[in-house]
């Protein structure tokens, strides 16, 4: 049968260089090893607690399934769906809430951070807490445990949204006997943590961000804009503390990066770095670009590729909500 794995980005702006590298890489990397059945899916509801335009979220959404499918997820050999098309997760969503503490809650980052800001501002500190953004965590827990999933790659700051999913399932096999498998979270070491444009973590929320699929020229333009020091040319440079070097190994060959490794060490411009960072990345995404914009003016391609893979989701789900809820005692 193979461990499950499974891995889902919601909706709430376009996919960037840090999703790539911090989560849809490794994850497509885990899908071809022996042993592992793999599951993809497109977290709309989740980015419902954020996206309230239809239009713009009706384009988030298959912007997250033609990235996917560009980058070469083959949805034959995967489950590969949009969440808010299986139904059964957010029917055993409501069956974790019952066994979800609300102290767990609070200590969600996404909340605490709220009210952090809110504090900071001397506003309400629920001021602009939906309660979708407040119970997330248990609608994460649903996604991951309905289909028994074994291993989650995040980055290293969503690790406590698979803590809380064991947490979760440990009350409800305590009370009912063995039911969930505990999942296990897989990090990305060197890159958990990658630095954007003005050197803070790369994410939509500084505006700092380098779009997947951003044409050439402004591809380029915004590779200039990475922030560096003021070392002179002819200077050694650190590697592995540069976010330009950082960013060119995910898409070098072995050899480019030992070479590019050996100009640092002997001395490059930031200049001739962020070229060279241009050239292999403009490389390695010609193709999924391409891919890309094709899948974005056929949307019924991508509904139709997601309808089918919610069926196949389905035929996982259906048979174990019906065990979940024999168990709880509900008619089924």
């Amino acid at each position: 049968m193979g461990r499950t794995i499974l891995t889902g980005i919601k909706p709430t702006g376009q996919i960037h260089l840090g999703n790539y590298i911090g989560a849809i890489k490794p994850a497509l990397d885990l899908a071809v090893l022996p042993g592992y059945k793999s599951a993809y899916f497109v977290a709309d509801y989740h980015g419902l607690t954020q996206i309230h335009n239809a239009e713009e979220f009706r384009q988030l959404s298959y912007g997250i399934a033609a990235t996917w499918l560009a980058l070469g997820l083959d949805p034959e050999k995967v489950v590969f769906y949009r969440q808010s098309d299986v139904p059964d997760i957010f029917e055993l969503n409501w069956i974790l809430s019952c066994f979800s503490s609300k102290g767990l809650m609070n200590r969600a980052h996404a909340y605490k951070a709220s009210v952090e800001r809110n504090k900071n501002s001397e506003k309400d500190q629920d001021f602009g807490v939906n309660m979708g953004l407040y119970n997330y965590p248990i609608l994460m827990a649903a996604d991951i445990l309905m289909f028994k999933t074994e291993v989650v790659p995040v980055g290293k700051d969503q690790v406590q949204h698979v803590e809380i999913a064991r947490d979760i399932a440990e009350v409800f096999n305590h009370t009912y006997g063995e039911t969930f498998l505990l999942p296990e979270y897989k990090i990305q070491e060197d890159t958990a943590v990658l630095p954007g444009l003005d050197g803070r973590k790369m994410s939509k929320s500084y505006n700092n961000t380098i779009p997947l699929f951003e044409e050439p020229k402004k591809l380029l333009k915004l590779i200039n804009k990475i922030k560096t020091d003021s070392l002179p040319p002819e200077a050694p440079k650190d590697p592995e503390h540069s976010p330009i070097f950082m960013l060119y190994k995910e898409f070098a060959s072995e050899i480019e990066v030992e070479q590019m490794k050996e100009q640092y060490l002997t001395g490059i411009s930031w200049g001739d770095a962020k070229k060279e960072l241009f050239n292999v990345m403009n490389r390695f995404l010609e193709e999924p670009r391409e891919k890309y914009n094709e899948l974005m003016s056929s949307p019924e391609k991508i509904d139709e590729i997601l309808r089918e893979g919610a069926e196949k989701a389905r035929s996982i789900t259906t048979p174990f909500l019906k065990e979940i809820k024999s168990k709880v005692w509900i008619y089924v």
